[in-house]
């Protein structure tokens, strides 16, 4: 299990290296999950939260974190399976907020049928 340092450390140079929001969120959540059994991330779709990328599976016990962007939530991050650190997963749910607009700045709808319409 890596320290809270070392995984904000590994999220960090994730979003410094950029690239496509569902790359830049699967590895988040691998980072997250290398400190917990389970992580995920739901986004919010039409009011209602849809679990995007995920690792490990999930416990009976998760805690959400709420990610916001310009005053609304977009998304949460979810983890479980082990004692939680409020701090780190809060922080991490901060620094990924502008990754977290999938559903957010499409309407709700995918992405791909966006693109199919045209």
């Amino acid at each position: 299990m890596s320290t809270p340092s070392g995984a904000l450390e590994a999220i960090d140079r994730i979003l410094n290296r950029g690239g496509d929001a569902d790359d830049v969120l699967r590895a988040v959540v691998e980072v997250v999950h290398g400190r917990y059994p389970y992580a995920a991330i739901a986004f919010v779709e039409t009011g209602e939260l849809v679990v995007g990328p995920e690792a490990g599976k999930a416990p009976a016990r998760i805690e959400a974190f709420p990610i916001s962007f310009q005053g609304s939530q977009v998304a949460e991050l979810r983890a479980g399976g082990a004692p939680i650190d409020r701090a780190f997963l809060e922080r991490v749910a901060t620094i990924i907020a502008a990754y977290c607009l999938v559903g957010w700045d499409t309407a709700g709808e995918p992405w791909t049928e966006l693109q199919e319409r045209g």
